[in-house]
């Protein structure tokens, strides 16, 4: 079994959300997650989108590891214990993934497993004008990938909902007292029926976006929407993009509204992950809904000023300098301000300077010396 994060070769000591919360006889892992690796390239610093029959020249590009390695990259970051169940390809792409996420993010990967003669899924993907435009190329998934049949256990777990499939991973992992995380796609049949997503039963959160939780709940209004879908799970969180999300929760009433926090948006990508990774993260942590909504927001948000999306995600040192940046305006609002005055006491000035993380590099990798 991997090391828990903070303990791996290239990993440094940071700050464990959770650690007033551990006990003797917890699950070995905080966050269990399944999906397939992408390897993502990025280019940036385009003008506009690439013009048919002609050659464009990106300012800088960016590779890491994609698709399920972006939530399980921002829930490591903050300081969870991750592990993550994919199949990954035999060739040098594949390996560079496992390398960034096992060795570099201290991600566990004891249950994927490497698939022979099977190629990596890729995504490139241009930035501009704070878009994005991507294009993918896969082979056929390799047979039962990636979920095992019995997932490791942990304190929680994120799931992708398909309309019309169940995952049995995620009865399991519920049965086994796993709270389940469930976020979704666009419906793509337009059915848009919740009774297709028969594993939401399993789920304590659901956080669609807003045009989504509107089309399963038939409903005109994203809050609107957040009450009806309590119907089916305890918790729904709603992200209304620019306008920040709203949350409700069922078993104590409690309802929560946070405004987004203004950026300028380089890249998107990612930013859905890193939100649910925020919330998860605050969760666990037993803060208040407020809290861990505004948590989740902000981390979104610093999110999007970077490129890429595992490469954006945020740690906690990111998440210091920011706290301490926005004090110093001497225009701050103080209401906006007292919002996030939780975390005043989950940054101490310690950890405000990065830590030497290492990360995921602009090109795959140059050859070790001799």
């Amino acid at each position: 079994m991997t090391a828990p994060i903070g303990q791996g070769p290239y990993c440094h000591p940071h700050l464990d959300p959770l650690s007033a919360l551990r006990a003797p006889g917890d699950p070995p892992w905080d966050v269990y997650l399944t999906g397939t690796v992408f390897l993502d390239i990025v280019f940036t610093g385009l003008d506009s989108a690439p013009v048919r029959g002609t050659e464009s020249w990106a300012r800088g590009m960016g590779s890491s590891p994609g698709g399920v390695a972006n939530m399980a990259t921002a829930l490591a970051r903050l300081g969870l214990r991750t592990s993550l169940a994919a199949a990954f390809g035999d060739d040098h792409y594949g390996e560079y993934c496992w390398d960034e996420l096992e060795q570099g993010e201290g991600i566990d990967l004891s249950a994927s497993r490497r698939v022979r003669g099977w190629h990596s899924p890729v995504t490139v993907s241009m930035a501009y004008e704070g878009e994005r435009t991507m294009v993918s190329h896969g082979h056929e998934p390799p047979p039962e990938e990636p979920a095992p049949a019995c997932p490791p256990r942990a304190r929680a777990a994120v799931a992708s909902l398909t309309p019309g499939r169940r995952a049995p991973w995620i009865g399991e992992a519920a049965g086994r007292g796993t709270r389940i995380f469930a976020d979704v796609g666009w419906d793509d049949t337009g059915a848009w029926d919740l009774a297709a997503l028969a594993d939401l039963e399993h789920c304590e959160a659901f956080l669609p976006n807003a045009q989504e939780a509107m089309r399963y709940t038939g409903t005109d209004c994203p809050r609107a929407a957040a009450h009806a879908l309590t119907e089916y799970v305890s918790l729904a969180v709603v992200t209304l993009g620019s306008d920040g999300a709203y949350a409700v929760d069922r078993r104590t009433g409690e309802t929560a509204s946070v405004p987004a926090i203004a950026v300028e948006a380089l890249d998107p990508t990612g930013a859905g992950d890193v939100f649910v990774a925020g919330f998860v993260t605050g969760t666990l942590a037993e803060w208040p809904l407020a809290d861990r909504l505004a948590f989740a927001g902000l981390t979104a948000a610093l999110s999007v000023q970077e490129f890429g999306g595992s490469l954006s995600a945020p740690g906690w040192s990111e998440v210091a300098a920011w706290w301490r940046r926005v004090q110093s305006y001497e225009d701050q609002d103080p209401a906006a301000l007292s919002r996030y005055a939780f975390l005043e006491e989950l940054v101490p000035e310690a950890s405000v300077e990065p830590w030497p993380r290492r990360r995921a590099v602009p090109t795959i990798g140059f050859r070790r010396s001799a």
